[in-house]
C-alpha cells in the first residue's frame, strides 16, 4: 500500500496532461498553429528539462505510434467513405503511390549532393519525408469543409501514401544486409507483398466488418463500437501476419465502411472520431518525448533539416507531384491548395523511430534532421492552410459544432429515410414545402437551418443549406426528390 500516494499522484498528473493537451486546441485557434505542433514541441522541451521522461523504449514508443495511427487511419478512412472517395480514387491512388516515391528519390538526391549525406541515409530520410501525415492533415481539416474535390484528395492521400511510406521504410531496412542487385529486388518485393497483401486484406475485412455490424446484435448499445474497434485491430494484425501492410489494410476498411448503413452507426463514428482525436494527442507527445533539442546542433542536424523542408515545400512536392497532378481535373487554385497542404507530422518521426531502432550509423542525425522538416512543415504549412485556401479560392468554411442532437430508436431499419441538403439554385431553394413539385411519395419531417430546428409546416419556406429529413416511399421511384439536389443518405 506504501505506493498508493505515489501512484495517485502520477495518474492525476497524466490526467491534467491530458486536459491541457485537450485544451490546447483552443489555443491552437488562437496562435492559428495546428495543436499537434503544440504537442510535439511541448513534449520535445519537457523531455529536455526533465531528461527522465525518455525513460520509454523507443521500441515502446513505435508501439503506442502504430495503435494511434491505426486508430486515425480507419476513423479518415469512414470520414472518407466509399462515395466521396469515387469522385477521385484515381488521383488518391496515383499520387499517394507514385507522388511518394518520388518525393522520396528526390529529397535523396538532394540529401546525397547538397550536404554530402551517403546513399543510405539519403535514401532514409527521403523514405521518411515522403509521406503526408493523416493526423495533422485531419487536424488542420478537421473543423473544416473543404468543397470540390481537393479536400478529398488531400485527406485520401495522406491515408494512402502513409501505408506505402513505411512499407518502402521497411522494404530498405530489410534490403540494407543485403548489396547490389539482390539488395533492390529485396527492397522491391518486399514492397509489393506489403502493398497487395494489406489491400487485399483491407477490402476482406471491410466488407466481413460490414455484414458482422448489420447481422449480428450485442446485448448492449456501447458493444457496438468496441466491436468495430476490436475488428479494426484484428484486420491490422492480419495483414501484418500476412506480410501486408497493417495500415493500408485499416484505412481501406475504414473507406468501405463509411457508406455502410448499420445500426448505432453514429454512436460507432463518434467513438472513432475520439479515439483518434486521443491518438493524435498521444502520438505527437510520446514521438516528442524521443527528441532532444540539444543534440539538434549536433552534425548540422537543424540547417540540414531546415534546407530540406524549404526545398520540399516550395520545389519538390510543388514540381513533381504538380507534374503528377496534370492529369487531374482540378483548377489552378485547388492545385496549389494541394500542393501546398501535404503536411508531413507523426508518420515520419515513426520512420525516424525505425532508423534508431535498427542500429545504423548516423541514425541520430538522421533522426533530428526528420523532426526538423516536421516541426517546419505543421507550424509553417499548416498554420498557413487556411490563408492559403482563401487566397486560391478554394471554398472552405468553419464547421461549427453542434451538440444538441434529436433522435428516435427503432427496433428495425427504416426504409426510405433520406437526408437532402438544399442546394443554392435548386427547385427547393426559396419555395415553400406546399408548392415543391414531390408528389405523395415525399413526407418532410424535419428540416435543421444553421444548426437550429424549424417547425415543419405548409408554408415553411426552404433555403440553399437547410438539411431536409424526408421518408420517401421504399416504392415508388423517389424521382421528385431532385428538386432538392445532393442527396445524401444516411
Amino acid at each position: 500500500m506504501s505506493d498508493v500516494m505515489p501512484f495517485g499522484v502520477l495518474v492525476g498528473l497524466v490526467a491534467a496532461a491530458m486536459l491541457l493537451a485537450v485544451l490546447s486546441n483552443r489555443l491552437s485557434t488562437r496562435l492559428r498553429v495546428p495543436a499537434p505542433a503544440l504537442f510535439l514541441l511541448a513534449a520535445a522541451v519537457a523531455s529536455d528539462v526533465v531528461p527522465q521522461l525518455r525513460v520509454v523504449p523507443i521500441e515502446t514508443v513505435q508501439r503506442i505510434v502504430t495503435v494511434a495511427l491505426a486508430v486515425i487511419l480507419f476513423d479518415g478512412g469512414m470520414h472518407i467513405g466509399r462515395r466521396r472517395l469515387r469522385s477521385a480514387a484515381g488521383a488518391i491512388v496515383w499520387i499517394g503511390t507514385a507522388g511518394t516515391l518520388v518525393t522520396a528519390a528526390a529529397v535523396a538526391v538532394l540529401a546525397h549532393f547538397l550536404f554530402g549525406l551517403d546513399w543510405v541515409p539519403a535514401l532514409l530520410i527521403g523514405t521518411a519525408l515522403a509521406p503526408t501525415d493523416p493526423a495533422v492533415v485531419f487536424s488542420v481539416l478537421g473543423r473544416r469543409e473543404v468543397s470540390g474535390r481537393s479536400g478529398v484528395i488531400l485527406e485520401g492521400e495522406s491515408g494512402a501514401n502513409d501505408p506505402v511510406g513505411i512499407a518502402l521504410m521497411v522494404a530498405l531496412l530489410a534490403a540494407s544486409g543485403a548489396s547490389g542487385l539482390g539488395a533492390v529486388w529485396t527492397g522491391v518485393g518486399e514492397f509489393a507483398l506489403q502493398m497487395v497483401v494489406g489491400a487485399a486484406v483491407g477490402i476482406a475485412g471491410g466488407f466481413g466488418l460490414s455484414l458482422f455490424i448489420r447481422r449480428v446484435p450485442l446485448p448492449s448499445e456501447g458493444l457496438y463500437a468496441l466491436r468495430t474497434l476490436a475488428s479494426v485491430f484484428v484486420i491490422y494484425g492480419v495483414a501484418t501476419f500476412a506480410h501486408g501492410s497493417g495500415f493500408l489494410a485499416v484505412f481501406v476498411a475504414g473507406i468501405i465502411l463509411g457508406d455502410v448503413r448499420a445500426p448505432y452507426k453514429r454512436e460507432i463514428e463518434r467513438f472513432h472520431g475520439s479515439l483518434a482525436s486521443l491518438g493524435e494527442i498521444v502520438a505527437f507527445t510520446v514521438l516528442g518525448l524521443t527528441v532532444s533539442l540539444r543534440s539538434l546542433p549536433d552534425g548540422h542536424a537543424w540547417q540540414i533539416g531546415l534546407v530540406l523542408a524549404v526545398l520540399l515545400a516550395f520545389l519538390v512536392r510543388p514540381l513533381l507531384v504538380g507534374i503528377l497532378l496534370l492529369p487531374v481535373k482540378l483548377h489552378w487554385g485547388e492545385r496549389i491548395f494541394v500542393l501546398w497542404s501535404g503536411l508531413k507530422g507523426a508518420v515520419p518521426i515513426l520512420l525516424g523511430t525505425f532508423v534508431l531502432a535498427s542500429g545504423l550509423p548516423g541514425a541520430t542525425q538522421i533522426y533530428d534532421i526528420i523532426f526538423v522538416v516536421v516541426a517546419f512543415s505543421v507550424i509553417v504549412q499548416g498554420g498557413l492552410v487556411p490563408f492559403l485556401a482563401h487566397k486560391a479560392g478554394v471554398p472552405m468554411r468553419l464547421v461549427e459544432p453542434e451538440p444538441w442532437s434529436l433522435g428516435v430508436r427503432l427496433r428495425e431499419e427504416p426504409d426510405g429515410v433520406t437526408r437532402f441538403f438544399v442546394k443554392a439554385g435548386s427547385a427547393a431553394d426559396g419555395t415553400a414545402i406546399q408548392d415543391l413539385d414531390l408528389g405523395e411519395d415525399v413526407w418532410i419531417s424535419i428540416v435543421v437551418r444553421d444548426g437550429r430546428l424549424l417547425p415543419v409546416r405548409s408554408d415553411t419556406t426552404l433555403e440553399a443549406g437547410d438539411e431536409v429529413l424526408a421518408v420517401v416511399d421504399p416504392a415508388s421511384s423517389g424521382e421528385s426528390t431532385h428538386v432538392f439536389t445532393g442527396v445524401d443518405k444516411e
